[in-house]
């Protein structure tokens, strides 16, 4: 029978055991721990056993520590795009944790506490003023601030990585959570974290507003195991307790400081992302050029069969799921099943189908204006203009709330483009007087970046204008009457009218798409 007593007792012997196995092999009573800030200037820059960095300052689980200590046993790869930034940043630092000729690091005594190994900003920036040969002191800090934002130096009462001149207090990072070691730090071990955190300290320890949310995602995306997580979180702080409260206050804040660079808070940049113009150059994209990439791909066909591997890989993978794609075309079928009449029969005989023309005489010689056709004028913009007598409609109604240039400008446009290429400059001049210039006779309502390139086109010595040039205008025109002139149009009386079958026809210009001699896209 399990009772909570023998699981209790469990957790404390797996404790125990983590504990123990990694303080056992070196000899000394104090391994696995980091030196005390009496015995360390840089609180946390050397070691003292060779499981130090395992027991005290893993991101991970306890679980995890043998792959850990793999990772630390195996050189860390050279080839990094940010391994060079890296060395110099923490050339850098070991000069500050110099003793003697570094950064001034001390315990400060506070009302009733201490605050172990701790510098200022401000003495930081004297520093580097001084060692580094830096005269500007903005130069000083953006140094300071890219060795803070990168982990190495942290604030001690703040989850951003900033560093201001000024008496707020800094401290350094251990050398085991160094950018260098290339962590991957993964959701469990981020979960093990947080949970931890919530069982010590509450004052010192509260978990700010964003890592509250992050705890609760986590908490529901690892619900199968959760039980796990909070054993693992637990032994943790069981092992932690152990320890010197002033030791322990360093640990937690280069343990805080370390999620401060994996999981940044909200705003701030995570430079642990790699750069992909480094990557790039270095080879490491599989379609990379330039002298690193054409090194590291020395033989063509190798080159060209991961490139096929991977396009083939880009074809296979869905941008959008089967289920919206199929609801997409189930949708699109309802809407227009009714107009296929090789779907839907007609009124009248199919003509495509048989050889009877009664379907196109009774549209051409009707007076009225079939339902059918005006309700599909309600699907979008692009069907209202492809029908001519829809068009007809629509430039009334604009003409009545006086913004008919708009459809004319748009339409001038589209006509330009069926024009030979001999015949486009003088189209794009004409339009241009008539809809653009500063006089012109029917102006339009544009933006300023349109009507630059508008400009630029019909300027003196400017090249041959093509087809198209005026085109990001007459999207931005057609974007305007879609947002605002067609919903009105939709719920005018002229659209009702015409629903309700009590609108005549004016006009034969949508007639002749019946007769024959024209071709248009919508044909009823």
């Amino acid at each position: 029978m399990v009772t909570k007593k023998s699981v209790d007792i469990e957790k404390e012997k797996l404790a125990k055991n983590m504990y123990s196995g990694c303080s056992g092999g070196s000899g000394s009573t104090t391994s696995g721990h980091l030196p005390a800030a009496k015995s360390s200037s840089a609180a946390g820059s050397t070691t003292a056993g060779p499981c130090n960095t395992v027991v005290s300052f893993s991101p991970g689980t306890m679980a995890n520590s043998s792959s850990h200590m793999v990772q630390q046993i195996l050189p860390p790869g050279q080839d990094a795009p940010n391994i060079l930034v890296y060395k110099k940043m923490e050339a850098i630092v070991e000069r500050m944790q110099t003793e003697g000729s570094g950064v001034s690091v001390r315990t400060v005594k506070a009302f009733m506490s201490k605050v172990p190994s701790v510098f200022t900003g401000a003495d930081l920036i004297q520093w580097i003023m001084a060692n580094l040969t830096v005269d500007d002191i903005s130069e000083a800090l953006h140094l300071a601030h890219l060795l803070a934002s990168h982990g190495y130096l942290f604030p001690i009462d703040d989850h951003q990585l900033t560093v201001r001149n000024d008496g707020t207090f800094y401290r350094f990072q251990t050398p085991y959570f160094w950018p260098s070691n290339f962590w991957e730090p993964e959701n469990t071990d981020y979960a093990i974290y947080l949970c931890k955190r919530t069982m010590q300290n509450k004052t010192r320890l509260e978990l700010a507003d964003y890592e509250a949310e992050n705890l609760a995602k986590l908490q529901k995306m690892f619900s199968r195991k959760w039980e796990f997580i909070f054993m693992q979180a637990e032994a943790q702080s069981k092992v932690d307790k152990k320890r010197d409260k002033l030791e322990r206050k360093v640990l937690d804040s280069q343990e805080r400081a370390f999620w401060d660079v994996h999981r940044p808070m909200p705003g701030c940049v995570n430079t642990t992302e790699m750069d992909i113009k480094k990557a790039y150059r270095k080879g490491a994209s599989s379609l990379g050029s330039g002298s690193a990439g054409t090194a590291a791909h020395s033989n063509p066909a190798e080159t060209m069969a991961k490139t096929i591997a991977l396009l083939k890989q880009k074809l296979d993978r869905r941008t959008i799921k089967v289920s919206k794609v199929a609801e997409s075309y189930i949708s699109y079928y309802e809407q227009y099943s009714e107009f296929d009449y090789f779907l839907s029969a007609p009124d009248h005989p199919n003509p495509w189908q048989t050889d009877n023309t009664e379907f196109w005489d009774a549209e051409k010689l009707g007076k009225d204006i079939p339902m059918k056709r005006v309700k599909r004028w309600g699907f979008s913009l692009r069907e209202l203009l492809n029908d001519p007598i829809g068009r007809e409609q629509f430039t009334k109604f604009l003409d009545k709330e006086f913004s008919g240039e708009n459809l004319k400008f748009w339409e001038a446009i589209q006509d330009m483009k069926a024009l030979p290429q001999s015949q486009i400059k003088e189209a794009a001049q004409a339009i241009w007087n008539e809809y653009l210039a500063p006089d012109a006779a029917c102006p339009v309502n544009i933006d300023s970046k349109s009507l630059e390139l508008a400009r630029d086109v019909v300027k003196e010595g400017a090249a041959q204008p093509s087809r198209w040039c005026f085109d990001v205008a007459a999207d931005h025109v057609f974007y305007l009457m879609k947002s605002d002139s067609y919903s009105r149009f939709l719920r005018s009386d002229m659209y009702k009218e015409c629903l309700n079958g009590s609108k005549k026809k004016t006009s034969v210009k949508g007639l002749r798409i019946f007769s024959g001699r024209k071709d248009t896209p919508v044909i009823n």
